[in-house]
Formats: C-alpha cells, sequence, structure tokens
C-alpha cells in the first residue's frame, strides 16, 4: 500500500469519519455536559433579549429630540436591571429622558440611549452634548433569538458559552452523546511503567499516558491498556480487548522493524487498512484501518512511536474520527498564519508539523520554531504551543515570512 500525501491522508479520514455512528445520547447534568457534543438543539424558550435592552449606562430618550446638540430634556425617572413591570411601564414623551443602566428595559417612547459621558444633570434638567441614532445602545426584543429559534445545534461542543445558552434557557440537564471509550495501546518491549525505574535500555511509557490526556481533552474517556510486548500472540489478544472500545489507538510497531508487529497482527485478525503510510514529518509511519472483534467493527490507528509523532497524528488524524464518535459536527483542523520570527532550512518532499511558540500581539502575532532534536524530543514540544506547518515544496523560511500554524 503506498505513502499518500498528508492532504489525501485527511480526506479519506474525514470520509470515513462522516460514515460513522456516534454515541448513544443520555441525559446529564449541564456541566457534566462540558466537552460533550450536544444530541438535541438547544431552542430559545423566550424571545432574547425578552424587552428592549440597554447596552450602556446613561439616558433613554428619543434621538430625534437630540438630533442637535447641545440640547436639553426633562428627567422623568430611573430604571435598573430587574426593574419591575410598573416602573418599566412608564412611556416617553416629547423631550423627556428616563436615566437607564445597563441591562434595564429601555421605556416605550424612546428609541436610543445616549451614555452618561455625554450628559450633565441638574436639578429635572439633562443637557445632552453628543447626538445619537435611532437604535444606538439599544439591543431590540428579540434581535438575538427569538423563541422558537434553535440558539445552539446540536453536535456543538459544549463550552462554557454553550452552558450559559443553555443555563438561559432553564435548562439545567441536556441530552448529549456518551463520551467514546478509546482504548490506547503502547507497544514495545523498550516500554515500563511509569511507576517503575527504566533499565539501562528501557523507557517510561509516555505515550499512553499523552494520548489519554489527547483523548480527555477531545471528550472522549481512555481505557490504557497494558503494555503489548513485541509477540503477535501478545498483541493480538489487547487488540481484540482494545477494539471492544469505539476506538482503538495503538502506538509503536508501525514501521518496517524485525519487531515491528501491529500490522502483521491486524492482518491476521482480518483487519481492512485504508492507508500504511503519510508523507508527514513526524508521523510518517501511520496506519489507519478498521478491524472486527467480538461481532463490533472499530476504528484504529497505528500511531508512530516516538513522542512527538503520536501527538501530532492524534491531532491531525485520530481526532476527527474521535469528534465523529462523539457526535461532534465535523470541523478540520483549524490553521493560523503568523510572521516567522527566525529563517530555518528542511529537506523538501514531505509535510512537516515543527514545535513552535507562537506569540505576539494581536496586530502580528509572531512564531518561533524550536530547537528540538526530532520525533522523539519530549522537552521541546512541552514549551511549544503550536506546530509551524511547511509545505512538502518548501526548502527555506524566511524571517518574517508569514506561514501556516496549527495551534495546540
Amino acid at each position: 500500500m503506498p505513502v499518500i500525501p498528508f492532504s489525501e491522508a485527511l480526506a479519506q479520514v474525514q470520509q470515513y469519519a462522516l460514515r460513522l455512528s456516534p454515541t448513544e445520547p443520555e441525559l446529564v447534568s449541564l456541566l457534566d455536559a462540558l466537552g460533550r457534543a450536544l444530541a438535541e438543539d438547544l431552542v430559545a424558550d423566550r424571545n432574547f433579549p425578552p424587552f428592549p435592552r440597554s447596552t450602556r449606562d446613561g439616558y433613554a430618550l428619543r434621538s430625534q429630540d437630540v438630533a442637535h446638540v447641545p440640547a436639553q430634556v426633562r428627567w422623568v425617572g430611573e430604571l435598573k436591571a430587574g426593574a419591575s413591570l410598573a416602573q418599566s411601564s412608564v412611556k416617553l414623551q416629547p423631550g423627556e429622558a428616563v436615566e437607564i443602566m445597563t441591562g434595564a428595559p429601555v421605556p416605550s417612547g424612546a428609541d436610543a440611549v445616549v451614555m452618561v459621558e455625554y450628559t450633565e444633570k441638574s436639578g429635572d434638567a439633562v443637557t445632552i452634548k453628543r447626538s445619537v441614532a435611532a437604535g444606538e445602545n439599544v439591543v431590540g426584543a428579540g434581535s438575538e433569538a427569538r423563541k422558537g429559534d434553535v440558539m445552539v445545534a446540536r453536535g456543538s461542543r459544549v463550552n462554557h458559552a454553550i452552558v450559559a445558552v443553555a443555563a438561559a434557557v432553564g435548562r439545567a440537564d441536556v441530552a448529549a452523546h456518551r463520551r467514546p471509550r478509546v482504548a490506547v495501546l503502547a507497544t514495545g518491549d523498550e516500554l515500563v511503567d511509569i511507576n517503575f525505574a527504566p533499565g539501562p535500555n528501557e523507557i517510561r511509557n509516555s505515550n499512553s499516558y499523552s494520548l489519554a490526556a489527547q483523548v480527555h481533552q477531545a471528550g472522549g474517556e481512555a481505557m490504557i491498556l497494558p503494555v503489548a510486548r513485541d509477540d503477535a500472540e501478545d498483541l493480538q489478544v489487547l487488540i481484540r480487548k482494545g477494539a471492544e472500545c469505539d476506538l482503538l489507538l495503538l502506538s509503536g510497531g508501525v514501521s518496517m522493524g524485525k519487531y515491528d508487529l501491529v500490522e502483521q497482527a491486524l492482518e491476521k485478525m482480518g483487519a481492512q487498512f485504508f492507508f500504511d503510510g503519510v508523507l508527514i514529518q513526524p508521523g510518517k509511519p501511520l496506519v489507519f484501518g478498521e478491524v472486527k472483534a467480538a461481532q463490533k467493527t472499530t476504528p484504529f490507528f497505528g500511531l508512530p512511536g516516538n513522542p512527538v509523532s503520536t501527538m501530532v497524528t492524534f491531532q491531525l488524524f485520530a481526532r476527527p474520527v474521535l469528534d465523529a464518535l462523539a457526535g461532534a459536527r465535523q470541523q478540520a483542523p483549524l490553521f493560523a498564519q503568523a510572521q516567522l520570527r527566525s529563517e530555518f532550512k528542511v529537506k523538501p518532499g514531505l509535510t512537516r508539523f515543527l514545535p513552535g511558540r507562537l506569540n505576539g500581539s494581536h496586530q502580528q502575532p509572531q512564531v518561533e520554531m524550536l530547537k528540538w532534536h526530532g520525533s522523539g524530543d519530549l522537552t521541546a514540544l512541552a514549551g511549544a504551543n503550536c506546530y509551524i506547518v511547511v509545505p512538502p515544496d518548501k526548502e527555506q523560511l524566511q524571517m518574517r515570512e508569514s506561514v501556516t500554524v496549527l495551534p495546540f
């Protein structure tokens, strides 16, 4: 099976994800829904806002009364947020103004609010120093949503803003999809658990924990399996166990070495492979397919064993499949542009994802490539907050050049 370009591999994963059935919905408390995908629309139970709302502290009045300034109007009362219906039912007459606070209902007869800093009050007389247009500093009733409107569509990932919407429409519980269960299986005789001291030629199993963290951040539920030794039978037993979950992530054992046995074990189990290599760096030896076990078909990714490669390939490829299983609307990786702080060279031929540090001002974001020693360099990645994306036909990148970045 040929090694394919990044764009082709991503398109295959996205097309596959569209065919997946999401996990079943369940009713959960609002805060327990954080990170999950909504299994229902959130619908407005009233108009939002339910009344014309002032967005500033100042004076509610008729804009035509202050078309020419300075102008003087007569103070006839005050309205604050939470004012009673009786208080807000006042109807302004020409030449009148109501002192009003942010969030308060704008009274009938008024069509604008003048900010308090452009006014001067003396007794019942208010001098207006700046004119306003009709509708200025006022949010009309129902302008954000009408009763019955969908405010948040199903498939949206619940975040703090969506929690606010749900609370505003009186939903203490919402229907959300179950968090997908993701099996995480690291392979290799060189790996020991993080609770043990490694021998001279051993390393601690960081991949299982970094993958579990990425799964958790993506709204999944990780199940870390025991490390699979470089033995075909051991691998098959653990793969069958992992295939009971919604998604199986393997790390290591997918290169061309004598003891890279993952693909062999999957082949013996009748797995279907969609691709087994992508023209990227880090992460070239990436395997994607599905395997049947216990009368269930489970998608899997065989991720490279080097830690940075594992994390990059999860974000680029495993995340879209996890999103689909979670019931979230499909969204391609979000890229941005930034100015490169220093020049560097790469070998052309691969799409590269290099650890970078994004900073600078909001007017001119800048990114710097961090010094790193290849795809096993965890220290470099721990100091990064994005990847600098280098196209396969690019060899020289200049200082101040605009480059594409993939934020974490």
